[in-house]
């Protein structure tokens, strides 16, 4: 039996830590880690398909958005869908990730109208046409596609595994005048924690987080944590949270902010996985803390995300991702095993009302293939691949 999670008093307590009791909880949370996870590090091999990048939202931080006319707005025609996720399949990628613009619907009538000439109604019908097409090419769809109501939810649920939701932050203060979210609707953290909560109560395996370094206090990351363990406690929908570190970029407002240092990584991590029960995956992108990777494990990573050896990170271009065979021997030399994973997580196969039956065939085939690859560390097929240029796809013509 697990040790008691520790209580919320207890936890906000630890906001203030030095760097000695920091040092501590790095060990704790490696040893929690351990047990529950051993010493495999899992990434999913994947493609990232950027719908659009048009959104309603102004995060002082982001410089994916854009606004209909701008320089490198795009939004991927169906043709374009299709060439990623072949070359996905050829690849041998798992997931397909589509990530786009917080409720483009909603804000840019010219983005309506080139849905339209796709053939579809809206943003939904075609994100469900996009996880079909990946499900076709055996590829499994995680859709992230921020703030959705219930009826998108259930309609996606239908041919996504799982889902994803970045919290980033509960504190409502980071919207006040001044502050990153200021000019985000879809980043009031009472909008992110319903959806959360509504996907749980649909049994919807999510994957969430938090965002390190663009202005909160650690009171405020422990309470972001222990907002997403109160979600978890009452769905058990929470197969992995991400702990991503903001890293500036002169084309932000927040291009003179620095990140946060390796003492603040450890401590995010480590708090992550000390409060959060052990069933649910913590994970930290590689490609954000390429000199990290050490550092992550021994304060109690299990997981590296998605990486992809066919598309950039089109969210963080000037981060490519890790080659994966030297990757592999990096983690080997800290004494784990890099292996790869499917979208969705074991125990939510394995567990009856978490996958709707028409997936159940797809997942079980990926969990399978996945399996028989193995390590990774001697360069597999997936390892051979370098890392795409970060570049967006080249605008739809009917955005123009």
């Amino acid at each position: 039996m697990s040790a008691p999670l520790l209580s919320d008093s207890e936890a906000l307590g630890l906001a203030g830590a030095g760097e000695a009791r920091i040092l501590e909880l790095m060990r704790e949370a490696a040893a929690l880690r351990d047990r529950a996870w051993g010493r495999a590090l899992t990434f999913s091999p994947k493609v990232f398909l950027p719908l659009t990048n048009l959104c309603r939202n102004h995060c002082d931080y982001c410089s994916f958005r854009r606004s209909p006319g701008d320089p490198g707005e795009w939004t991927m025609t169906p043709s374009e869908v299709e060439a990623s996720l072949a070359a996905a399949a050829a690849a041998g990628c798992s997931e397909a990730l589509f990530c786009l613009g917080d409720n483009p619907d909603s804000a840019f009538p010219a983005y309506r109208r080139t849905l339209a000439r796709f053939g579809h109604d809206d943003t939904v019908a075609y994100l469900e046409a996009g996880a079909r097409a990946a499900l076709r090419r055996g590829l499994l769809p995680h859709t992230n596609a921020g703030v959705l109501d219930r009826e998108a939810l259930v309609r996606l649920r239908r041919v996504n595994p799982s889902l994803g939701l970045m919290l980033e932050s509960s504190s409502p203060r980071l919207c006040d005048r001044g502050m990153p979210h200021h000019r985000a609707p879809d980043k009031r953290p009472s909008r992110r924690l319903r959806m959360l909560d509504e996907a749980g109560a649909l049994r919807i395996p999510m994957t969430t987080g938090v965002l390190i370094g663009i202005g909160e206090t650690r009171r405020e990351r422990v309470e972001s944590l222990l907002a997403l363990r109160a979600l978890h406690a009452r769905h058990g929908h929470l197969q992995e949270l991400i702990v991503q570190n903001f890293t500036p970029r002169p084309e932000i407002a927040l291009a003179d902010r620095g990140e946060a240092g390796d003492l603040e990584m450890a401590h995010a991590v480590a708090l992550a996985r000390l409060l959060l029960p052990p069933e649910v995956s913590v994970q930290s992108p590689p490609n954000l803390n390429p000199t990290r990777t050490a550092l992550l494990l021994s304060s109690g990573i299990n997981d590296l995300g998605g990486i992809s050896p066919v598309t950039a990170d089109y969210v963080n271009p000037r981060h490519p991702w890790p080659v994966l065979a030297e990757l592999a021997r990096t983690v080997a030399r800290e004494g784990f095993e890099l292996r790869p994973r499917a979208a969705i997580y074991p125990a939510f196969v394995a567990t009856e009302g978490w996958l709707d039956p028409a997936l159940r065939g797809a997942v079980l085939a990926e969990q399978s293939r996945l399996a028989r690859l193995g390590d990774l560390a001697a360069g597999a097929a997936l390892g051979r691949a370098e890392p795409s240029v970060a570049r967006g796809p080249a605008p739809a013509e009917a955005t123009q």
